[in-house]
């Protein structure tokens, strides 16, 4: 009889695809069920989901009042920060237009929570090359810190802050490609 004709060997035990798709599941659930809520972690959602968009929100206005130092020391520069800035702005909104924030600012009375205390405006070099520089590592800083924060914020405040902080990598990395084009 040919041996074409027999039937393949398995060996004993599951096979490496079992192995893989069981594993896929097993992380998934694990996954899933760290993103679920609790009866312990319901109760602390909403606070811990006002102080993460209050923080990200006056960070937010803090990049955005450098870009205008910046646009404003440099006036040539407009064109090329404008967009960049006009996406800060937004971001800004974005977490000052949420559900959370804006229960605070009914509860508390106030408008805007932009209402509190004026920051002083950053320094800006003479130098627009450094001045884009700065602005650079200024974007880059905050997404870096926007990163380690996502990891503990509630889930959807954590996917804002992804967003937000790839946006701020990218402005970065736009700033820093384009500062040697001047």
């Amino acid at each position: 009889m040919p041996s074409y004709l027999t039937a393949p060997r398995s060996r004993p035990g599951p096979r490496r695809r079992s192995l893989l798709t069981g594993a896929a599941g097993v992380a998934s659930a694990a996954l899933l069920a760290g993103c679920t809520d609790s009866a312990e972690s319901a109760d602390e959602r909403p606070s811990a989901v006002r102080r993460v968009r209050a923080r990200a929100a006056s960070e937010s206005r803090e990049l955005l009042r450098h870009y205008d130092a910046v646009i404003a020391a440099h006036p040539s520069l407009a064109g090329r920060l404008g967009p960049l800035r006009a996406e800060v702005k937004r971001h800004t909104e974005a977490f000052e237009d949420g559900p959370a924030e804006s229960a605070t600012a009914a509860a508390s009375g106030s408008a805007s929570p932009s209402a509190s205390a004026p920051t002083p405006t950053p320094a800006v070099s003479q130098d627009p090359a450094k001045a884009v520089r700065a602005l650079a590592d200024a974007e880059r800083e905050l997404a870096d810190r926007r990163g380690d924060v996502l990891l503990d914020a509630p889930a959807e405040q954590g996917r804002l802050l992804a967003s937000v902080a790839a946006a701020g990598a990218a402005h970065a990395y736009l700033l820093s490609e384009t500062e040697g084009d001047k």
